[in-house]
């Protein structure tokens, strides 16, 4: 088992090393052996799951002193749950692109792009101390900005592709320091020995808890993601809906043990605060694939709430922390996984069919047009919402039965959450799918090939079944054992009743509509919205242009006069003085050596008379 691990990390890496010095011009090639190397990934995380022990084993890579930096290998049910995840989303996006991207002239960079984010997102899955998940933390970071900027040549592209990469270091900084803490107090960063014995600290949880905020996008590093959709649509689906995203989620159900009551209650106050606000934003998108985004935020927040909801029963901040929030965050994030990869990819496919436009006011009709996508679409549609006996239908319940059990408040803003879900999505589906072509490209679109329909219809499965797996299947009970279960329907009522509060207002609005009715009915509410999504990237621009450049600017004037000023030149310029002095003193003359010579012990008999 511990060969097909190594199997499975470095399978991705070599791919990416044989793109990037043979195949970047030829990209059927490219495309190939990418994709066959997914169907391994996806063929060997399965074995994984079905047949491996848990296991870890390490080596020492680096050591400075008393300080050893190990590389290692950590299987368990939450490993094998989350491999599976990345093998199957990342084959389906891989089979979807060989359709998607046939025709773009840089197919191998992209390929090779996939490659080394696939690398990078099994060794954060399967690492086994902090140290090393940063290290491939921040290549998931690098090959997000690649893969992002592939259309490089477009100012925006390359705009969101710098704007993520800049917002993750911040929210990086934070975790680098909450390592750096944690390996100081507790003389450790493995995992498991972390399990068995630490240091409680709220520090150390919250500061690893950055690393989350910027790769999982919440409140306030949030800003990325939307602007992230410049990347090709199949990228969107794989880092931005279902893997790297949820890399922040994983990691924190990796350090439950580090937590404590206060940090827990911050973190779940953070995703409660990240699932109302992007759900608000979803309402007033109309671009298909930012809808898709501000929805991917809000059920992240979900999932970092979740896991935040877990902490109410510590009594003490040695105590160890209840995982009902790791069950119930991890469910919801593979229940969501799949869900959300096929509206992405369903997405690719009606942006595809309908000649590149995004538009959700300018397509319509698209029903008749693209059947399988229509149906594979609605599923994931249905799932997200929470319709009864679909994967999102027990994963939120579990969500909302926990914040029932533990925090009221937090349980009333996300079953307000769960009206805008349904609200939005389904003004979505309507504008879409519904009524009558509203453009040109909504007349003529069409179903694209096998390799973007065969996806879909896999990933429409699961999103029926992966509900089903936590309640009848054997595998990953390590995770699946922490979820909690309602005993009764009082969960499922609530949560059924506001989901039909959501979808029937979304029904009357939008079925008759070609315009955006809530604009035209309620300007005042729709343009509030509009500034609520706006308010942060403007707070961003006012800190960059009025506080940290004039804050540059200054530290560049002190530069300039001090550093480079008095010290650098003002150095300078006191050695030459010295040495026109020293120079002058040399003549050549016998006489003026002896003046000087006379003048050097007249100065040292003053000295040592006592003069001085």
């Amino acid at each position: 088992m511990l060969q097909h691990a190594i199997l499975v990390l470095l399978l991705p890496l070599a791919s990416a090393a044989i793109i990037a010095l043979f195949l970047r011009r030829a990209g059927g090639a490219a495309a190939g052996l990418a994709t066959a190397v997914a169907a391994a990934i996806a063929a060997i995380a399965i074995i994984l799951a079905i047949h491996g022990e848990p296991f870890s084993a390490s080596m020492e890579w680096l050591r400075l002193g008393d300080f050893s930096l190990s590389l290692g290998i950590k299987f368990d049910d939450l490993a094998a749950l989350m491999l599976c995840i990345v093998g199957i989303v990342g084959l389906c996006v891989h089979v979807f692109s060989l359709g998607y991207m046939h025709d773009d002239p840089c197919r191998g960079r992209y390929f090779g792009g996939l490659s080394i984010f696939m690398f990078s997102m099994i060794g954060i899955v399967l690492a086994d101390n902090l140290f090393m998940m940063f290290i491939f933390w921040e290549l998931v970071g690098f090959s997000s900005y690649t893969l992002i900027n592939h259309f490089h040549e477009k100012q925006s592209a390359a705009d969101a592709a710098k704007k993520a990469f800049i917002v993750n270091r911040v929210g990086d900084f934070g975790f680098l320091l909450g390592i750096v803490a944690c390996y100081w107090l507790n003389g450790t960063v493995n995992l498991t020995e972390l399990g068995d014995k630490h240091v409680f600290s709220t520090m150390i949880p919250l500061l690893l808890f950055c690393g989350a905020v910027g790769k999982s996008a919440q409140l306030p590093l949030h800003v990325w993601l939307p602007d992230a959709m410049e990347g090709p649509t199949p990228v969107s689906a794989l880092i931005h809906a279902a893997t790297m995203v949820a890399a922040g989620i994983y990691m924190l159900c990796r350090i439950n043990v580090l937590m404590t009551p206060d940090a827990l209650t911050v973190i779940m106050w953070v995703g409660t605060a990240t699932a109302l606000y992007a759900a608000l934003c979803a309402i007033t998108q109309r671009d298909i694939k930012k809808v898709l985004a501000y929805s991917t935020l809000s059920q992240l927040g979900y999932m970092v709430a979740a896991f935040g909801l877990g902490s109410t029963h510590a009594e003490e901040a040695g105590a160890a922390v209840l995982a009902a929030g790791v069950g119930a965050a991890m469910f919801h994030l593979t229940t969501h996984a799949f869900f959300k990869a096929l509206m992405f990819l369903g997405s690719g496919s009606v942006i595809h069919g309908c000649h590149h436009e995004q538009d959700i006011f300018k397509m319509g009709g698209l029903k008749a047009k693209m059947p399988l996508t229509f149906i594979t679409f609605t599923i994931g549609v249905l799932a997200i919402i929470g319709m009864p006996f679909l994967a999102g239908f027990f994963s939120k319940d579990a969500i909302l039965h926990l914040a029932l059990e533990n925090n009221h408040a937090v349980f009333a803003v996300l079953g307000f959450t769960v009206i805008l879900t349904a609200f939005y999505m389904v003004r979505l589906w309507i504008l879409v799918f519904l009524g009558t072509p509203r453009s040109e490209e909504s007349a003529h679109a069409h179903e694209g090939g096998w390799s973007m329909t065969l996806p879909l219809v896999l990933l429409a499965v699961l999103s029926v079944l992966a509900g089903y797996t936590s309640l009848y299947g054997h595998l990953f009970d390590g995770v699946w054992s922490l979820i909690p279960h309602e005993e009764g329907l009082l969960i499922p009522l609530i949560g059924d009743a506001l989901m039909l509060v959501g979808l029937t207002a979304a029904w009357v609005l939008y079925k008759p509509a070609a315009d955006d009715a809530l604009a035209q009915k309620s300007p005042g509410l729709f343009g509030a919205l509009g500034a609520l999504k706006a308010s942060f990237d403007k707070l961003y621009d006012y800190y960059v242009a009025k506080v940290q450049q004039r804050f540059a600017m200054l530290l560049n004037f002190l530069e300039q006069v001090i550093l480079s000023g008095l010290i650098v030149r003002g150095g300078a310029g006191l050695a030459g003085l010295f040495g026109l002095g020293a120079r002058a003193a040399h003549v050549g003359s016998l006489h003026a050596y002896v003046y000087w010579f006379l003048a050097g012990v007249a100065l040292l008999w003053a000295y040592a008379a006592g003069v001085f």
